[in-house]
């Protein structure tokens, strides 16, 4: 049974029916479909981003470069994909959360982070994230305790930011894979 809403079943089938379209009138081939998918679930997205705060995580000079000018630091990744051009690197810490959101639009490191998620998009996450954190993160699910600040970092066309999440207890002894496999695209944001 497909416990998928309704409403994304549909969705899905006039993608797929777009698609077949598409591909049966020569205006698209298959091949076109299968690159834009790898591009976003290998070449661009949260398996970059990922990646980065994993080298961070136990490379103190990485770090360092990271957080001073995230931009340059991730030229040696090459990553493919844009809105990376002025990076900034937030780092969440024991008296520090850091929560980014975009107030006019989805502003966005799409190269590290890959497509934004839908709720990033919406009116009331831009507009509430600001006034009360603390309370749209209770309501992600993420507790921050009261004894953390949180700052919110409002990405625009000229900046764009992601959080590097606290390194877990123990990751230090994992391998690069594994720490790169403890890091979503919501702690990025940070709101996990």
């Amino acid at each position: 049974m497909d416990d998928t809403p309704t409403d994304m079943r549909q969705v899905r089938l006039r993608a797929e029916a777009l698609e077949s379209l598409l591909v049966e009138r020569g205006l698209l081939m298959e091949s076109d479909i299968d690159q834009v998918i790898a591009q976003f679930e290998q070449r661009v997205g949260p398996v970059n981003g990922a990646k980065v705060v994993a080298r961070a995580w136990t490379d103190a000079e990485f770090k360092l470069r990271l957080l001073a000018d995230g931009t340059d630091a991730i030229r040696e990744f090459r990553f493919s994909g844009g809105q990376v051009e002025r990076l900034v690197v937030v780092e969440n810490t024991h008296v520090e959360h850091n929560v980014v959101v975009c107030t006019l639009c989805s502003c966005y490191p799409w190269a590290l982070l890959g497509l934004p998620p839908r709720w990033y998009k919406d009116p009331a996450y831009r507009s509430r994230i600001v006034r009360e954190p603390r309370s749209v993160l209770a309501e992600m699910g993420l507790e921050v305790p009261a004894s953390k600040r949180i700052r919110v970092w409002d990405s625009s066309a000229e900046i764009r930011y992601m959080v590097l999440p606290q390194r877990p207890d123990g990751a230090e002894a994992l391998s690069e894979k594994e720490r790169e496999a403890l890091v979503t695209r919501d702690a990025m944001i940070g709101v996990a």
